[in-house]
């Protein structure tokens, strides 16, 4: 599957799921879905993206169909859980694309999404993964690091494993496969956790190029050159059409032009027949028995919050890319995607 082919463009379905529906608003005191409902997400950092984009979806729901809703940060284990034990919708999910890659790499706690759940509404992407290197490194772009390593050179990477941490270092090492067949095992997987250990280990030297994001190393990029700290964009993994859409003054001193240079076409990760993209994307999941009455009404609210336009100035001003898909069109559109990701990580283990 080519992957241009899995993504449509942005907007589309809000007014389709608009037309679709009628007033969410207007039924919300008599819709299945009342009282008080908790938003468990995959993430137990109440200062992170997850918990923040989760909060700005859920306030805006509750506001518009007059109920409360409380996000909670349990972390991945626990929010499956909570939401297994659950099918009357009191209990909804909130994740990313960890939720799938978690099962495709055999992290232990991730079954398949798209058997054991229902899925819910996309409605938001982070455009930041990133990678970085120090900002005195040798290697200028990535295509610097995929000659070194085609060449014989060890390039240590810093990640986190098993999920959005580490399918960009899975897409550099297959696309190392293709160009420079044996050679790909000289990128090596420095596995670590959070994202201060990633930057750790490249302050101690122990990483030659780190995971990170826009949002939580911008402020590393402005240091001067003989900083130990000191660090430089190489490749965002976002589409982009996905930074086309970010404020134009982009985040902190790093304008939106400037954030165009690290991604495709000017950055290339090849996957044979097409290049590689990965927008890091926050969907709902549901308890496979709740109401589909429920996931009409979650639908119907939210073609019409983002049809008023408000909540979109609120994300971007976060950093965050609208980019909601009713259900029954995520499911299909994030199945899509994982196929193309599954496809990666199967050729190179």
């Amino acid at each position: 599957m080519s992957m241009p082919s899995i993504y449509k463009t942005l907007g589309t379905s809000v007014l389709m799921a608009g037309m679709a529906f009628g007033s969410a608003a207007a039924l919300a005191a008599d819709g299945p879905l009342r009282g008080n409902v908790r938003v468990v997400i995959g993430s137990t950092s109440t200062g992170g993206d997850t918990y923040q984009n989760s909060s700005i979806v859920a306030d805006a729901l509750a506001e518009h169909l007059d109920i409360n809703m409380k996000v909670d940060a349990v972390g991945a284990s626990s929010a499956f859980r909570f939401l297994d034990r659950d099918p009357r919708g009191n209990t909804l999910m909130i994740f990313h694309d960890q939720s799938y890659l978690g099962y495709l790499y055999g992290v232990e706690g991730y079954e398949n999404i798209f058997e054991k759940y229902t899925i819910g509404p996309t409605v938001a992407i982070n455009p930041g993964n990133a990678y970085l290197v120090p900002k005195d490194s040798p290697y200028q772009t990535l295509d610097d690091v995929i000659e070194a390593v085609g060449n014989g050179e060890e390039v240590r990477v810093a990640i986190q494993p098993g999920g959005v941490s580490e399918i960009g270092f899975s897409a550099l090492k297959n696309a190392i496969a293709i160009e420079h067949p044996g050679m790909e095992e000289n990128l090596v997987a420095v596995n670590t956790g959070s994202q201060a250990d990633k930057n750790q280990q490249l302050f101690d030297d122990q990483a030659d190029m780190i995971n990170g994001t826009v949002q939580a190393n911008e402020q590393y990029t402005r240091l001067p050159e003989d900083d130990q700290k000191a660090m430089r964009f190489l490749w965002l993994t976002a589409r982009n059409s996905t930074i086309e859409q970010a404020p134009e003054d982009g985040l902190g001193q790093t304008t939106r032009e400037q954030l165009l240079q690290y991604v495709e076409p000017n950055v290339n990760v090849t996957m044979g027949d097409d290049n590689f993209t990965f927008d890091k994307e926050f969907f709902f999941l549901y308890n496979k028995d709740m109401d589909q009455a429920i996931v009409n009404q979650i639908d119907q609210a939210l073609a019409e919050i983002y049809a008023e336009g408000e909540i979109q100035e609120t994300q971007k001003n976060a950093f965050f890319i609208p980019n909601f898909k009713p259900s029954d069109e995520a499911a299909d559109y994030l199945e899509s995607k994982m196929s193309v990701y599954e496809d990666i990580i199967t050729n190179i283990q």
